[in-house]
């Protein structure tokens, strides 16, 4: 008997032992400092011209604007952080290029400005990333206010030569990663 009652009390103590032990205040204020901040990515522009096409075209420039009103967006515009834009460019024609790409503001004003030069074929791929609202990049306002795109290329080259490689073109790809603030 009075073994089962000292094993009863040291099965109580290392019970409390355990429950002191394993416990901590419930903070029931976590709530508060929940942060939403998911990161959304999405393409921008894909634009494509084949040799073939630009050989055909007495134009050694051209110039074309682009609606993109998703980051006017109100609840994209007061919510943005911050993020990136990233810029891939190819040329497999026989042509030099310069590509400029300006973002625009509802009134057509240019907030800001990338200049793209592409060597003729045979060329790496040129990538490139922007970043917006961090310390060493961009104002993120020029996001904010962007509702529009003008992309110009000029041909630097000929309108005659043909690229010795299959199916040669320029491509101009873009797409967006930016954070926003949910909460």
């Amino acid at each position: 008997m009075m073994r089962k009652s000292r094993e009863l009390k040291g099965l109580m103590i290392l019970l409390l032992l355990l429950i002191a032990a394993c416990s901590e205040p419930t903070d029931f204020n976590q709530a508060d400092d929940l942060m939403l901040q998911p990161v959304v990515e999405a393409s921008i522009l894909y634009i494509e011209s084949p040799e073939e096409v630009i050989n055909q075209s007495s134009f050694t420039s051209f110039t074309y604007d682009f609606n993109f009103d998703a980051f006017g967006e109100e609840f994209v515009s007061e919510n943005i952080i911050d993020g990136m834009i990233a810029f891939e460019l190819e040329n497999t024609t026989s042509k030099p290029f310069t590509i400029t790409l300006e973002f625009l503001d509802e009134a057509g004003n240019t907030l800001f400005t990338q200049v793209f030069q592409l060597d003729a074929a045979p060329t790496a791929i040129l990538y490139r990333e922007v970043f917006f609202g961090t310390a060493s990049g961009q104002d993120i306002n020029i996001i904010r206010n962007t509702s529009g795109f003008r992309v110009t290329a000029s041909n630097e080259g000929d309108t005659s030569s043909v690229s010795s490689l299959p199916d040669p073109k320029i491509i101009f790809r873009s797409s967006a990663k930016f954070r926003l603030n949910l909460l």
